[in-house]
C-alpha cells in the first residue's frame, strides 16, 4: 500500500512539473508559428499596389502614361492628373500623392517626397526612370520632404513606432505581476504619466540619436504620447475582461500583427491584400505615418492617423471601466457568499 501512495505522489509531482513547464512551451511555439506565419506571409511576394502619383502635362501625354502603366503594371500605381505644376507640388506637400511626374518640357521630371518611404519612391523613381530610358530620354528626379540626415532612412523613427507599441505591452504585464488589484483610477493615473513620459523620452531619445528633428519633435512626441496610452489602455482593458490570456491574445494582435502590417520602414503598400487592408487600423502604421507627417510635412496627413489612434485609446478605456465592473461584481457576490 506504501508503494501505491508513492507512485500516486510520484504521479501527482509529475503531474504538477507538467502543468507548469507545458504552458510556455506551447505559448513559446505558439508566438514562433505567428511571428513566421504573419511575418513570412507578408514578406514572401512583396509588390506595390496603388502608390499616389501626380501627372502633370499636356492630357495625351498624360493619357499615354497612364494607359502604359495601366497596361504593364496594373495596379502599381493610382494616378492622379493635375492642371499645373504648383497644384501637383500642392497634393505633394498635403501627402495627396507621393510623386509627381511633370510632361511636356524638353525633359521629363520627377519629383517625389522622400519622407514618404524609401520603397515608395523607390518604386516610383525606378518605374518611370526604366520607361523613359526605354524611350531613350533621360528623366530628371527631385527629392523634396526628405528625411532628416542623421536618420536618413526613417530607421530611427520607425524604432520608436517598435518601442512605444512593446514598452506599452511590457508596462501592462508588469502591472499584471505587480499591481493586480490596482483601482481604476490608479491603472489610469498610471497609463496617462507613463504615456506622457514615453512621449518626451521616446522622441527625445530618438532626436537625441538622428541629431534633431526640426520643429515637429511636440507634435510627434504628442503622437508617441498618444499611442503608448491607447495601446496600454487596449492591453489593460483586455488584461481586466480576460484575465492573463489577455496579454498574450493583445501581444499577438496589437504588437505582433501591429508591427507586421505597418510593413516597418518600407511601408505597407508593398504588402498583400490582407495586410494592407488592417494596415490603416491598427496602431503602428498610423503612428508612423503621424510622425512622418508632423516631421517633415508640417502636420499634413495626420488627421486620419489622430482618429485611429484616439478611437484605440477610447476602446481601451471602455475595456478598462467593463473590467472594472466584473472585477466589482465579482467582489461583491464573494463577500455576500458566506452570508448564504
Amino acid at each position: 500500500m506504501a508503494d501505491v501512495g508513492q507512485v500516486k505522489q510520484s504521479e501527482g509531482a509529475v503531474r504538477v512539473r507538467l502543468e507548469r513547464l507545458l504552458p510556455p512551451v506551447v505559448g513559446g511555439l505558439l508566438l514562433m508559428f505567428a511571428l513566421i506565419g504573419f511575418i513570412g506571409t507578408a514578406i514572401r511576394d512583396p509588390r506595390p499596389h496603388d502608390i499616389p502619383v501626380g501627372l502633370v502635362g499636356p492630357p495625351p501625354a498624360v493619357q499615354q502614361i497612364s494607359a502604359a502603366f495601366g497596361a504593364n503594371a496594373p495596379g502599381a500605381f493610382q494616378f492622379t492628373t493635375y492642371g499645373s505644376e504648383a497644384d501637383g507640388m500642392s497634393a505633394l506637400d498635403s501627402r495627396a500623392v507621393d510623386g509627381i511626374l511633370i510632361l511636356g518640357a524638353a525633359s521629363p521630371r520627377l519629383v517625389v517626397a522622400g519622407a514618404e518611404g524609401d520603397a515608395a519612391t523607390g518604386v516610383i523613381t525606378a518605374a518611370f526612370s526604366n520607361a523613359f530610358k526605354a524611350q531613350g530620354a533621360t528623366l530628371a528626379v527631385e527629392t523634396v520632404h526628405p528625411f532628416a540626415s542623421g536618420d536618413a532612412h526613417g530607421l530611427i523613427l520607425f524604432f520608436v513606432v517598435v518601442a512605444t507599441l512593446v514598452c506599452a505591452l511590457i508596462v501592462q504585464a508588469l502591472m499584471l505581476a505587480r499591481a493586480a488589484k490596482a483601482s481604476f483610477v490608479q491603472r489610469l493615473g498610471a497609463l496617462l504619466l507613463f504615456g506622457l513620459l514615453a512621449g518626451l523620452v521616446g522622441m527625445g531619445t530618438a532626436a537625441w540619436i538622428a541629431g534633431g528633428y526640426g520643429d515637429g519633435f511636440w507634435l510627434a512626441a504628442g503622437f508617441v504620447a498618444l499611442t503608448s496610452a491607447a495601446v496600454g489602455a487596449f492591453v489593460a482593458g483586455l488584461v481586466r475582461v480576460l484575465g492573463p490570456a489577455g496579454l498574450g491574445l493583445s501581444g499577438l494582435g496589437v504588437v505582433l500583427l501591429g508591427l507586421v502590417t505597418s510593413g516597418g520602414p518600407v511601408g505597407s503598400q508593398l504588402l498583400p491584400d490582407f495586410y494592407r487592408a488592417l494596415a490603416p487600423w491598427m496602431p503602428a502604421g498610423p503612428l508612423y505615418s503621424a510622425l512622418r507627417g508632423a516631421l517633415y510635412f508640417n502636420g499634413e496627413g495626420t488627421a486620419g492617423p489622430s482618429l485611429v489612434l484616439a478611437a484605440w485609446l477610447v476602446a481601451g478605456l471602455v475595456l478598462m471601466w467593463l473590467g472594472e465592473m466584473r472585477s466589482a461584481r465579482t467582489a461583491r457576490a464573494a463577500s455576500v457568499a458566506p452570508a448564504r
